[in-house]
C-alpha cells in the first residue's frame, strides 16, 4: 500500500513544501493539496518547488476541476511540471465543489467531467485531443504521462470512473462504503470492456495519532461536512432512501444546516455541528497506531491501494512522523 498527505496551500508556500520534505522522509510516496483558488494559494506553482526539494515524491491536486481553467492551460502546466522533474505528477480530478461554489458556479456535469479526463489525459501526453471544437496538440511534449484519477460518490459518477479514470479517489474510509464503492467502479470498467485490476484505488481521509478519542474527533469533524456537500447533492439528486445511495452513506446529513465555505476544510468547522462521532469514527482513522494498522489492513483487503492522509489538525508534523515510524513501514 502507498501513502499520501493531503495539504491545503496556506500561506506560508515554504510550509506546505517542508511537510511535503518532511512526508517524504517518513516513507509517503504521493503529495496532494486541495485546488479552490480564492480560499487558497495557487497549488501548481506551490508543486514546483515540492517536485524541486524532493527526489521521488508524486504530487497532484486532489482535486482540481474542468471549470477554473481551460483544458489545454491544466495540460500543459502538467507537461511543463513532468517535463522539468519526470513524470511526477497525477491529476486527480472531480466536478468541483469549493472551487466552483465559492466562485459562485454551479459545479461541472459529469458530461463535462468526462470529456475533460480524455482531453487533459491526451493533450499532457502529447496526442491530439479535441477543445471547443478545434483539434489541439502540444508539439514540444516527448514521452509525457499524466494518470488521472477521478473523485466520485454517486452512481452516476462511480460508473463514469471505472469508463474513463486511471484511478479512483474516495473520499471517506468508511469500510463498508468502500466496498461498495470500489465494486460499483471495477463493475463499470469490466462493462466497458477495462481491466478493472488496471485502476488505482486511492482512499482519502483525516488521521489522527492519539489516545485521546474526543480530542482527535473535534480535530477531524470537518470531514464529515466537508463530505456532506457532495452528500446533499446526492440526496437532491436521488432523494432520501434511494436504493440508488447506500443509507450509510446519507442518513448523518439529516440535520445539516448549510455550509460555509470560508471555514471549509479547517479544525473547528462551525458548519460540522451536525456531523455525529460515529460519522467522525467510520470516515476518518483515529487513535493509537494500532488502530490505524487495523482500519489500513482492513482498507487494503478490499482493494486500496492508496490511503491519502488529510492532515489538517494541530498535529501535523506528529501524524506524519507517527505514520513514518509505526505505520508506514508495517506495509512494506
Amino acid at each position: 500500500m502507498d501513502f499520501g498527505l493531503v495539504l491545503q496551500t496556506d500561506p506560508p508556500a515554504s510550509q506546505v513544501i517542508s511537510l511535503m520534505k518532511r512526508a517524504e522522509r517518513n516513507g509517503f510516496r504521493y503529495g496532494w493539496t486541495f485546488d479552490s483558488a480564492v480560499l487558497w494559494q495557487e497549488p501548481f506553482v506551490i508543486y514546483s518547488q515540492i517536485l524541486a526539494n524532493t527526489q521521488k515524491l508524486h504530487v497532484g491536486p486532489m482535486v482540481t476541476n474542468p471549470g477554473t481553467r481551460t483544458w489545454e492551460v491544466t495540460a500543459s502546466t502538467f507537461a511543463t511540471l513532468n517535463d522539468m522533474y519526470g513524470n511526477r505528477t497525477v491529476c486527480g480530478i472531480g466536478r468541483g465543489d469549493s472551487a466552483m461554489r465559492v466562485a459562485g458556479r454551479a459545479p461541472n456535469t459529469l458530461a463535462r467531467l468526462g470529456e475533460a479526463i480524455d482531453v487533459i489525459r491526451d493533450l499532457a501526453e502529447g496526442r491530439e485531443a479535441e477543445v471547443d471544437g478545434k483539434p489541439l496538440r502540444l508539439p514540444w511534449i516527448k514521452d509525457g504521462k499524466l494518470p488521472v484519477w477521478m473523485a466520485a460518490y454517486g452512481p452516476k459518477a462511480l460508473a463514469l470512473t471505472g469508463q474513463k479514470a486511471d484511478g479512483f479517489i474516495l473520499q471517506l474510509a468508511d469500510l463498508y462504503l468502500t466496498e461498495w464503492m470500489v465494486k460499483s467502479v471495477r463493475e463499470a470498467a469490466v462493462a466497458a470492456g477495462r481491466d478493472p485490476a488496471e485502476i488505482t484505488i486511492c482512499v482519502a481521509a483525516p488521521a489522527y495519532v492519539g489516545e485521546d478519542l474526543a480530542h482527535a474527533r473535534d480535530q477531524c469533524r470537518w470531514f464529515g461536512g466537508m463530505v456532506g456537500n457532495h452528500v446533499a447533492d446526492l440526496v437532491g439528486r436521488y432523494g432520501e432512501h434511494s436504493s440508488m445511495v447506500p443509507d450509510e452513506l446519507t442518513e448523518y446529513i439529516k440535520a445539516r444546516q448549510g455550509y460555509d465555505y470560508s471555514h471549509h476544510g479547517r479544525a473547528g468547522n462551525p458548519s460540522t455541528d451536525f456531523v455525529p462521532d460515529e460519522i467522525v469514527d467510520r470516515f476518518c482513522l483515529l487513535g493509537p497506531v494500532e488502530a490505524h494498522i487495523e482500519k489500513l489492513r482492513a482498507l487494503r483487503d478490499l482493494g486500496v491501494d492508496q490511503f491519502a492522509l488529510y492532515n489538517m489538525h494541530d498535529a501535523r508534523e506528529a501524524t506524519i512522523d507517527a505514520y513514518g515510524a509505526h505505520i508506514i513501514p508495517s506495509f512494506d
